[in-house]
This record gives C-alpha cells, structure tokens and sequence, in this order.
C-alpha cells in the first residue's frame, strides 16, 4: 500500500547520494515551481491563512474557513494555539537542546513569528528549511525570507518522506551526520488513515541522526475521557472531511501516540497544546475546541 516507505535503507543510500553530490549545505539548487494554480481548489495552508486572518488565499479557501467558525468559533483559537505550540517548541529546540537546523514539514504560508523568526533570534546560524506543497505557499516564503542566507523554502510532499529527504534542495542544506530537529505541526491530520501516517512517521524518524528532535501536533479526539470535547471534535471532523478541502481528522491519543514510537518524549509528554511549556501558569478551564489538539516533543536516541 504504501510501497515507497518499504525500505529505510533505500532512504539511507538516496541522502548519501544526493548529499555527496551536492556542494554545500547552501549550494543546493531550488526546484523549479509550477507556473498554474488553480484558485477553485482549496488549500490547505491557505484556508489556515485565512482562519488566522491572513490575506494570502483564495475565496475558495475563505469559504473553507467560514463553514469551519459556524461549527465551532472557537476554530480561531485553536489554530492560533497551533502556531503558539510551534513558537514555544521552537525556542526550547533551539534555545535549550542546540539544534541548529531544522525542517519544518508542510510550513504553510508566512504569519507571525514563523519557525525562522524564532530560531534566528536565539542563533543566527540556524539553518531552516520549510517544505510544503503548495506553491504559493513557497513563493511567498522565498520572499519572505531573500535575506537570510540559512532559511530555505522548498516544494515537496510530506506524504513521501523517502523522495522529500532525498531531493537536493533538502538533503543538500543539512549535514546528516548532526542532530536536526523535524516539525510536522499541524500536518499529519490531513493525511487520511489509508495512506499510513504512522508509517510516514516512521521513515521520517527512521532518517534523522542520532539526537534529533521531533516536534508534532495533530487534532485530537478525546472520546470518554472528555465528553464535550469529543463531542466537538466529531462535528469539527465532519466539516472538515466534507468541506471543499476534505481533509482533517481527529485521532485518538493511542494513535497519535504511535507516530513517537522509538523516541524519548520530552517532559511534559504528549499534552494539550496550551499545556506544553506554557508562559506563566498552566491555563485553566480551557473551552472545548482548546483541548482538540495535542503535541510533544521528542528525541530519537
């Protein structure tokens, strides 16, 4: 079913040589993007800009955004504590555990205090490499970020991790022999059950050195043990699967759990988001569509 992850030796030899037969981490060539986009199919990344506020998308992806808030305001909220997460992770990956290059998978479109941002504050050096499908998404990003030589905006699939840690615009920009932090904020909900993302995950953890960390949230459903949130979880799942987008479920934390196997979680473990690291005292009485999300970080040993 998912034939191109069979191998993580296959994944091994096409980074040793797309790595040999680049120059230098920031010698890697950009893809060439395409040149059409259709403004009738919705985005991901872009009806994310619009839940947010963000001018960047198309009013296919505003209307994605609208049927959303009439299931749940509160959706604005929960975007925004997705983007805090990343924000919070970001300064301990960088500014506590001393990773100095990092791939943010499936990035989306530039907003307020984007992976670089932070990272660069806490060491200029930090080499960043966003990677989304979209290529609005990444013709935006190149903009955004021109004059900073270390941070890179790459189009590729997050479904296929083997084709996206070999192509050369990613393999080339890091060295495989030191501790890299991966990101998939926000990603793996989108892809559906029969495409494996635990299996995706795999090969992803399966690549990265020694040391690397692993920054992951994802929709969450918390059945039993949170009635009225799963309660919203159910009705935001199913706007989600039926709107133009189509994508969008909401998992259990077993499941989610799974896409860790094999590394060491980080304290506070796999937690409701507003709850990882918080500035200031832990949050209380959070609203229902708050507690949707969960996410951790991790290292693989």
């Amino acid at each position: 079913m998912f034939d191109r992850l069979r191998a993580v030796p296959e994944i091994a030899r096409s980074l040793e040589n797309a790595v040999t037969s680049t120059p230098g981490r920031n010698d890697a060539p950009e893809p060439v993007l395409p040149t059409v986009i259709d403004p009738n199919v919705p985005s991901i990344a872009r009806a994310y800009d619009a839940t947010l506020g963000g001018k960047d998308n198309y009013e296919v992806d505003r209307e994605v955004a609208r049927q959303l808030r009439e299931v749940t305001p509160e959706v604005t909220t929960l975007a925004w504590d997705n983007r805090d997460f990343l924000i919070r992770a970001t300064r301990f990956v960088v500014g506590t555990a001393g990773i100095d290059q990092v791939v943010d998978v499936g990035s989306g479109l530039p907003t307020v205090e984007n992976t670089h941002d932070v990272a660069l504050r806490l060491n200029r050096d930090t080499c960043v490499v966003y990677v989304d499908i979209d290529p609005i998404v990444i013709a935006h990003g190149r903009a955004l970020v021109e004059d900073h030589e270390s941070v890179h905006c790459v189009q590729g699939d997050l479904t296929e991790p083997q084709a996206l840690f070999a192509d050369p615009a990613v393999a080339g920009r890091l060295e495989w022999d030191r501790p890299m932090a991966l990101y998939q904020v926000g990603t793996l909900h989108h892809v559906a059950d029969d495409r494996d993302p635990a299996a995706m995950m795999r090969a992803y953890i399966d690549a990265l050195p020694s040391g690397s960390q692993v920054v992951l949230s994802h929709f969450f459903n918390p059945g039993d043990e949170d009635p009225e949130a799963a309660e919203v979880a159910e009705r935001l799942e199913q706007a989600f699967l039926h709107s133009p987008m189509g994508t969008g479920r909401f998992r259990t934390r077993e499941e989610i759990a799974a896409y860790f196997d094999g590394l060491d979680l980080l304290e506070p473990g796999l937690v409701t988001l507003a709850h990882w690291w918080p500035e200031g005292p832990p949050p209380q009485n959070l609203d229902p569509a708050r507690r949707l999300m969960i996410g951790a970080v991790a290292r693989k040993p």
